[in-house]
């Protein structure tokens, strides 16, 4: 009589690994910081390991990836944070001086019209509505400082440029009281970057 065979055991269930393209940290993906820094999630957090900067303070950390990588510095503040917080060294949206909520597009038009659609007050209103901003200061066709009143919190926005007929957008609203506070935010400009991405390219 034939021996019985023992019955195949099953595999212990896994949670999958994180790949390294779909690593997301300050809330961007990995794509986007390649597309602008030239380095994926994985590659500047082995960078920065080497650098040191575990022991680092958030400033320093900013200022080696401006001076020494040459990293804008809306994403020298961007991998920073995303850094300390892969570290552990912060807690989700958390900066310095408070927390944070981001959001950025990659949008089908120029960046002249994109940057337009934020200087220009009647264009802006159609997309961000009645939001209680106040523009600070702009550099043409680069950033826009805002203010979000009450409160006074500040909104930083940049612009890049991703070929012709094409460009970014990224917003960071800052000095937030509470986690809670950059959920509300964040979910806020997600809404509004869509608007205005749906209203440039729809007038292509």
């Amino acid at each position: 009589m034939a021996a019985r065979r023992p019955a195949p055991r099953k595999a212990a269930s896994r949670k999958p690994a994180v790949r390294a393209n779909e690593l997301r940290l300050a809330g961007v993906g990995t794509e986007a910081v390649m597309r602008a820094t030239g380095r994926a999630w994985s590659d500047w957090l082995a960078v920065l390991d080497r650098a040191g900067a575990r022991a680092m303070a958030h400033k320093d950390i900013a200022l080696l990836l401006s001076r020494k990588f040459g990293v804008p510095d809306w994403w020298s503040q961007m991998v920073t944070v995303g850094y300390e917080q892969a570290r552990g060294l912060r807690a989700a949206r958390e900066r310095t001086d408070g927390f944070a909520a981001t959001a950025s597009r990659t949008v089908a038009a120029p960046v002249t019209h994109l940057f337009d659609a934020w200087c220009d007050d009647a264009a802006r209103v159609r997309w961000l509505l009645d939001a209680p901003v106040e523009v600070r200061r702009s550099v043409d066709g680069k950033s826009i400082r805002m203010t979000w009143n009450p409160g006074g919190s500040p909104v930083q926005v940049s612009f890049q440029s991703r070929g012709p007929g094409k460009s970014q957008v990224a917003v960071e609203h800052g000095k937030l009281k509470s986690a809670a506070s950059a959920r509300t935010q964040k979910a806020f400009w997600s809404a509004a970057l869509d608007r205005l991405k749906a209203l440039l390219e729809a007038g292509r």
